[in-house]
């Protein structure tokens, strides 16, 4: 899933390890989501979402290419 949470971190000046702190995870559960290789939870992205007071939407985007639609 595309998504823009490295950017909003920056944004605060936030380290990855500030991030996770602030989020109850670990480091490496933020790294993997900024970089596309793990898709957080639906309560996590909700907690995320809240800290950056943004809507799900506006940080996290399904990557929808090759795949098809219904």
């Amino acid at each position: 899933m595309d998504n823009t949470l490295a950017a909003l971190r920056t944004e605060r000046g936030w380290s990855q390890a500030a991030l996770a702190k602030e989020l109850g995870v670990s480091r490496q559960t933020v790294i993997s989501i900024e970089k596309g290789r793990f898709d957080p939870s639906l309560p996590l992205a909700f907690r995320i979402a809240h800290l950056f007071d943004r809507h799900i939407e506006d940080i996290f985007a399904p990557d929808l290419q090759g795949r098809q639609v219904d």
